[in-house]
C-alpha cells in the first residue's frame, strides 16, 4: 500500500519573494484563509496586530514591498508541517529590522504566521 506524497513548501518561493520585493511571489505561499499574527514594539504580545486572509495579508505585503529597504532571508528551517525564518532588512537610511516567523503549513500552504519584529533605536 503505497501513501500519497504530501505538498511541500517552497524555500525558494519565500526566498525570492523576500529578497526581491515581489509581493505577490510571497502571496502565492498562503492559503486563502491564513492569518498573520504580529508582535512588535506597537502590538504586544497580549494583543498582536492580525490580518485574516489574503487580501489583508497582500495589502501589507505591498505596503512592506514599496519601502526603500532591502531584504534577506537570513535562516529558514522547515520541518513537517512547521516552518521557521529570520528576515532581516535594513532601510535606506540606514535603520535596521529583524524579524523572527513561525508558520503553519496544511497542504503546502501558510495557514498562520506568527512575526516578531524589532526595529533599531
Amino acid at each position: 500500500m503505497g501513501t500519497a506524497a504530501r505538498p511541500g513548501f517552497d524555500t525558494e518561493a519565500l526566498r525570492r519573494g523576500i529578497e526581491d520585493h515581489t509581493a505577490a511571489t510571497l502571496l502565492s505561499l498562503y492559503a486563502d484563509d491564513a492569518e498573520i499574527h504580529v508582535v512588535d514594539h506597537q502590538t504586544q504580545p497580549s494583543n498582536p496586530k492580525v490580518l485574516h486572509g489574503r487580501d489583508e495579508i497582500g495589502a501589507m505585503l505591498a505596503d512592506v514591498y514599496s519601502r526603500d529597504m532591502t531584504h534577506k532571508l537570513e535562516e529558514c528551517v522547515v520541518q513537517g508541517d512547521r516552518v521557521a525564518y529570520s528576515e532581516s532588512c535594513q532601510y535606506a537610511d540606514g535603520t535596521r529590522v529583524l524579524a523572527e516567523s513561525m508558520l503553519v503549513l496544511d497542504d503546502g500552504k501558510i495557514t498562520r504566521q506568527t512575526m516578531i519584529q524589532a526595529w533599531d533605536g
